[in-house]
């Protein structure tokens, strides 16, 4: 059975686990399914119901995931059994797609004991409940520096997942596969885990201890890269407040600053400044976009001598003022999404990818990744 006051240890007695997952507007389905799927897995390999899970709505209705596709939960939140874990599944546009009323159910919960959690962008919510002050806390990187930003009390970190007491937090994408084959271990022995693994065909168990984004991945694909280049990109990344200059990275990673030009021209085909710059200007789309920072706040935050330079740079090197991303990104919520110049209302079925890609365009990482 799932503690309520610290980590989950192994248990003798084999109670079945309850695990509910509340289903936010737009949440990720593959992280959803890395979570369940393990649940499953342990069930039939032990022959046992070692865990049960319910999907949970606001109101018991079908909700959307991020893939268009649609899911008939189990039941509302009103109606939802007495649960040991419940699960924030997250997705799209999490700092619009929780409600007031949610805040509340997650609050009466965790005043009841309950272990709480959340896969890819959930702890968004939770946090913004406060039921993460003063707890590690992973959360896909897209959404990291929102967070961050807007809730200082959480202790926000890079890792896959992290399990903090009566908290278990993960990114997305398949690292929930990961905490709850951690859960598993602790609950029913490693040997069960590594079984469930097995069937997954998943090369090693994840652990806390492992980040969830490395520098330069979607650029290394060859792994030419030098190692000193990525500790030099780790430095501007973890600097973006307060931009170090370059002589000073050269020191840091026992390197001279000619031979960092030379890599970034050579493995980047760019100067550091302008990669460092495009990082800082990287980190301000995602403000503008996931939080309500103020254009002023979010220029300090990103290192800028001032707001007009900040709007110089971004209107220069992303092609709009910040203003107008803001506006244009706020403005999608109350939006009806369009297709090829249709108006969807007067639609009678949209396909799933197209609608997916609708809901992608208000997200901070469209279009990020160069292919």
């Amino acid at each position: 059975m799932v503690t309520t006051t610290h980590s989950i240890p192994p248990q003798t007695a084999k109670k079945t686990t309850k695990v509910g997952f509340l289903l936010l507007d737009h949440f990720t389905m593959i992280a959803l399914a890395s979570s369940i799927e393990p649940l499953r897995m342990a069930n039939q390999l032990s022959a046992e119901e070692l865990y049960s899970w319910h999907l949970i709505s606001e109101d018991g209705l079908p909700i959307s995931a991020s893939d268009g596709l649609s899911l008939t939960p189990d039941h509302a939140m009103a109606n939802a059994p007495d649960l040991d874990l419940i699960i924030v599944a997250g997705g799209l546009d999490i700092t619009r797609s929780f409600t007031g009323k949610q805040v509340t159910w997650l609050q009466q919960k965790a005043r009841k004991g309950v272990h709480l959690g959340s896969i890819c962008t959930g702890a968004y919510l939770l946090a913004h409940a406060g039921l993460l002050d003063g707890y590690n806390c992973s959360v896909h990187w897209e959404c990291l520096t929102a967070l961050q930003e807007r809730f200082p009390k959480v202790n926000c970190n890079n890792l896959l997942f992290s399990i903090d007491r009566n908290r278990s937090t993960s990114s997305g994408g398949n690292a929930p596969m990961d905490m709850f084959l951690t859960m598993i271990a602790r609950q029913h022995g490693v040997k069960l885990s590594n079984a469930v693994s097995d069937m997954f065909i998943c090369e090693r168990i994840r652990t806390e201890s492992d980040q969830q984004r490395m520098p330069l991945r979607q650029l290394n694909n060859g792994g030419g890269c030098k190692p000193k280049l990525v500790d030099v990109i780790q430095l501007m990344e973890n600097n973006l407040e307060e931009p170090i200059e370059l002589d000073e990275m050269a020191s840091f990673v026992n390197v001279s600053r000619r031979q960092i030009e030379r890599m970034f021209h050579k493995y980047l085909d760019c100067s550091p400044s302008r990669y460092y710059l495009r990082l800082r200007l990287d980190r301000a789309r995602q403000l503008l976009k996931q939080s309500n920072m103020s254009i002023v706040e979010i220029s300090t935050a990103c290192g800028f001598i001032s707001t007009p330079h900040f709007s110089r740079c971004y209107r220069k090197h992303i092609g709009i003022s910040p203003r107008d991303e803001r506006k244009m990104a706020w403005a999608h919520a109350g939006m009806l999404p369009t297709i090829n110049g249709t108006n969807t209302s007067s639609m009678m079925y949209i396909a799933h990818a197209s609608s997916a890609l609708q809901h992608a365009h208000a997200e901070p990482s469209y279009g990020s990744v160069t292919i």
